[in-house]
């Protein structure tokens, strides 16, 4: 189990996961099934070129696509900036995608 929060992982080398994130109300669009909401986990995986969003209920098998996934990721930094900018908008909710990149 992760500290809430706080990614385990390398950007690049291994996903980055989150486990512990609440998300606010509105929960996190997914594009299998829609709104998720409750306590989730957030897996940030990269390519080397883009960044794959996935989120699921904590504790469970099932993994969904984060709505506008997957996005551009140039280099290694820009995977963490993702992932802490999704990890933030989780947090908001109100049926969140993946975050603009600027």
């Amino acid at each position: 189990m992760t500290t809430p929060g706080q990614p385990t992982g390398a950007p690049g080398a291994d996903p980055l996961i989150t486990a512990g994130i609440t998300a606010g109300p509105g929960g996190v669009m997914t594009v299998e099934v829609g709104v998720i909401t409750g306590d989730l986990t957030l897996r940030t995986t990269w390519d080397g070129h883009q960044v794959l969003l996935d989120v699921q209920y904590d504790g469970a098998d099932e993994w969904y696509t984060v709505e506008g996934s997957p996005l551009p990721a140039p280099d290694k930094a820009s995977v963490l900036a993702v992932h802490e900018a999704m990890t933030a908008a989780m947090e908001r909710g109100g049926g969140t995608g993946a975050p603009a990149q600027s």
